[in-house]
């Protein structure tokens, strides 16, 4: 049984004659993706696609505990590379599904966001940022202030996210004015579809490299393999990208 805080999300088999089950661990930032190309592929294929999300950390440790999930797609590489180390998941499999993206978003559209000078005002009392220590956008966000020396006059409003998830809601119901999110989260064909944001050039941070792997204990599924090649697949590159995150 998974442990609770991970959203599953059902999607419906398709009529086909033969098809199989896919469990997912999929990073929380990209489930929105994930439930459309997932969708896309179960009504191609017949394969029933179930899809957990939450955070990479916690997926790894549930993975090691014997968690019954087929694919990680993690919300970085180092997850990834923890778990191949270990021996749960396969070298050969893995690649990078998808390169994230950071904003300095407030769920306010009036707010005048244009660049970091949004956080050197210091007229908001929270800012949000997914704890770095657990979550790589939260280490890019950490990346970003201490280029332009902002660690230390931003740091007493700072409130942290477990996941960039929890970031996301922390902002968007108004408890910390600004945070920095995930551009999936707030971007639709490279605009901002809510509140008021900036996109962080990609030069601020290193980069959000996301990747998926088979787990050792799904060695020679099929409709596992049919996924990880549909992901890579021109329909759901340009639903990755249009979701906000750039070319690998």
């Amino acid at each position: 049984m998974l442990c609770l805080g991970i959203l599953l999300v059902q999607l419906p088999l398709a009529t086909h004659s033969v098809a199989d089950e896919v469990l997912v661990a999929v990073a929380s930032n990209f489930i929105e993706p994930m439930t459309e190309i997932a969708a896309r592929f179960s009504e191609e294929t017949g394969h029933q696609v179930n899809l957990a999300s939450g955070a990479s950390g916690r997926f790894v440790a549930q993975i090691r505990n014997g968690a019954p999930f087929q694919i990680f797609l993690s919300a970085d590489q180092d997850r990834v590379s923890a778990l191949i180390d270990s021996g749960h998941a396969l070298a050969a499999s893995r690649y990078t599904y998808a390169t994230g993206a950071l904003v300095l978003w407030s769920a306010n559209a009036q707010r005048d966001i244009t660049g970091l000078d949004a956080l050197t005002d210091l007229d908001y009392r929270r800012l949000a940022l997914a704890n770095p220590a657990l979550a790589p956008y939260g280490r890019a966000a950490v990346e970003v202030m201490t280029g332009r020396s902002l660690l230390d006059a931003t740091r007493p409003r700072w409130v942290q996210g477990e996941n960039i998830a929890q970031t996301f809601q922390f902002v968007s119901t108004g408890n910390a004015e600004l945070g920095f999110v995930a551009a999936s989260q707030v971007m639709d064909s490279g605009e901002i579809r809510q509140g008021s944001g900036w996109l962080i050039p990609q030069s601020y941070h290193s980069p959000i490299r996301q990747d998926a792997v088979l787990l050792s204990s799904a060695e020679g599924c099929a409709a596992c393999q049919e996924l990880l090649d549909y992901l890579r697949s021109g329909p759901s590159l340009q639903i990755i990208t249009a979701a906000g995150y750039r070319q690998n």
